[in-house]
């Protein structure tokens, strides 16, 4: 119950564009059926951009949710639903020119952190044993939303500049997907879940660059919302 409030007041915080995921929380009871669990989806990755030699592990928390739709097999699913808020790049990048002395001269011993939000859609084939441990596996098809540079040093106190890039790099980006994990509560608790994202698309618009391309470890928490009453429904029926 504790970690639903604390996500409830983490969404109340988050931006408008993240109503949705709002909504179903509300509704996640209503969204539960015998054959679809809904639930929120959420948790940590590490993200770097293969292609820049340069480039270091940066983390970061993304916020969704997922719904897992059995087929005839119980032990087989689809699993799918969208991460609202899920952020990929890399960090500790060396900085560059800004076409701007005051501030080239500020950030001479800094380093730069590159930030492109994603709305990813993961669409999985997930399998599910006796023991509760399951995999999955799929492809991940994202649209870019914001994408920034961000600029940092430490001299005179820390200091930060932000440098819109989203004209650089294409709005759709696409890739692989594996994962393994644990249902927790003899298969009816939380999920926890680690997954690796492989990009297949070179997402820098400019063809003179090296191509670039997304790569991440994910460390997931799915929450069903509304099962336990789902459930129930069902039992009456």
């Amino acid at each position: 119950m504790r970690v639903i409030i604390s996500l409830i007041i983490l969404l109340a915080g988050c931006q408008a564009g993240y109503s949705q995921v709002i909504i179903s929380l509300l509704l996640g009871d209503k969204l539960n059926s015998g054959k679809i669990e809904f639930g929120l989806d959420g948790g940590l990755n590490y993200s770097t951009i293969r292609g820049i030699k340069e480039s270091h592990y940066e983390s970061s928390f993304n916020l969704g949710f997922y719904f897992d739709i059995k087929l005839k097999n119980p032990q087989w699913m689809v699993h799918t639903g969208v991460l609202v808020k899920s952020s990929l790049g890399a960090g500790e990048l060396p900085v560059y020119s800004l076409n701007n002395p005051d501030l080239d001269n500020a950030f001479v011993d800094g380093e730069v952190e590159r930030r492109i939000n994603y709305f990813n859609v993961p669409i999985m084939i997930k399998q599910k044993f006796k023991n509760n441990i399951y995999w999955e596996a799929g492809v991940v098809p994202s649209l870019r939303a914001k994408a920034y540079d961000i600029f940092t040093t430490d001299v005179d106190g820390e200091l930060e500049y932000k440098r819109s890039i989203k004209d650089e790099y294409h709005r759709l980006d696409f890739g692989l997907m594996g994962g393994i994990g644990y249902r927790l509560l003899g298969g009816n608790g939380m999920n926890l879940t680690l997954r690796y994202y492989y990009g297949l698309v070179d997402i820098t618009i400019n063809d003179t660059t090296p191509d670039q391309y997304n790569t991440s470890l994910y460390f997931a928490v799915g929450i069903p919302i509304g099962a336990a009453k789902a459930k129930e429904r069902m039992e009456k029926k």
